[in-house]
């Protein structure tokens, strides 16, 4: 059998996967809020965005490759590439330098970034570019910007998007100084985790827009006020992304967790609460003060940005519970 039938093969068997992706994801809720990115999910193909990935196995990564020359092979990669799971799509040395989301979660980020059209948006991490395709098919290419500092990144970002048939705005560059000759954004998102909220993007947002982005292991929904500041609140949502390259990396000294209780060492939100104050508290304040205050879920916390200050706080801004994120 020749290759152009199996292509044709491989043709209907990803838009079978892609439905039942956007079945998976939709039954997860994800869009309720904004029924509009079902259509783009539908619309773009994932697998055009992962050409090869990587997944664990024993003792390491294997490779899947929509190229093998295998059938079996092909179509296990194709299957893979519509699982709603994040995919590894670089390594260097056994180290993750880049992967593609999981699908829900993009749902949940491209939902709550609150998108309307006519909207100019930024995107900070090209990634696969899948994530810039979605935004590109909802909103037309010329409103989607996305930058990425591995000029690697950014080539292949354009071969996969052009290969689907969309051209957004890639451009190479280091993403926390933004891409100030396309600005102002009215939305910003980004897909790699940081530990501060860089400046140059409050200064290229217009007033009232929103900036969206992971830090530590939570998503942070800033509404940036005319004068440069911004306040905004975590989703509940957890979120663990590839730091940003060029930025210092978040982490440090391991931190010493004796006299906190194991079951609170392993749980997410007491994680979170020591990601987001770390530096500050010491992890046995910490612990006391999540058990004093009914172990918080995300959504109570908060970031403020005015002026040279930039603080977390827990409840209120105001509050007695704030503290300074790293400048």
């Amino acid at each position: 059998m020749g290759g152009h039938a199996s292509g044709r093969e491989l043709d209907t068997l990803a838009a079978a996967a892609r439905a039942a992706l956007v079945r998976r994801i939709e039954a997860s809720g994800a869009w309720a809020a904004d029924p509009v990115w079902r259509e783009a999910f539908a619309a773009v193909p994932r697998h055009l965005f992962v050409p090869y990935y990587y997944v664990g196995v024993t003792g390491g990564f294997e490779r899947r490759w929509g190229e093998s020359p295998e059938r079996g092979a092909r179509e296990r990669w194709l299957r893979g590439a519509y699982e709603d799971t994040p995919l590894a799509t670089r390594l260097r040395d056994g180290e993750l330098l880049s992967s593609s989301s999981q699908p829900s979660l993009m749902a949940d980020m491209l939902v709550a970034l609150d998108v309307r059209d006519g909207h100019r948006v930024l995107e900070i991490g090209a990634g696969t570019g899948y994530n810039a395709a979605l935004l590109a098919h909802r909103l037309g290419d010329d409103r989607v910007t996305t930058v990425d500092l591995d000029p690697e990144i950014t080539e292949s970002a354009r071969r996969h998007l052009a290969a689907a048939g969309y051209h957004p705005v890639v451009v190479t560059g280091d993403g926390a100084r933004g891409v100030p000759e396309r600005a102002p954004f009215d939305r910003i998102i980004a897909t790699c985790a940081l530990s501060t909220v860089p400046r140059a993007w409050l200064a290229q947002s217009r007033p009232g827009g929103r900036v969206l982005m992971p830090l530590a292991t939570g998503l942070i929904v800033l509404t940036v006020g005319g004068d440069g500041n911004a306040e905004g609140r975590f989703l509940h949502t957890p979120a663990y992304f590839v730091p940003l390259r060029g930025a210092s990396r978040p982490g440090g000294e391991p931190l010493q967790l004796g006299g906190v209780p194991h079951r609170a060492r392993e749980d997410d939100l007491f994680r979170f609460l020591l990601a987001l104050t770390r530096g500050t508290l010491d992890p046995q304040e910490a612990h006391a003060l999540w058990e004093q205050e009914g172990r918080p879920q995300r959504e109570r916390y908060g970031i403020t940005v005015s002026g040279d200050r930039e603080w977390a706080w827990l409840d209120d801004p105001e509050g007695p519970y704030a503290w300074p994120l790293p400048s």
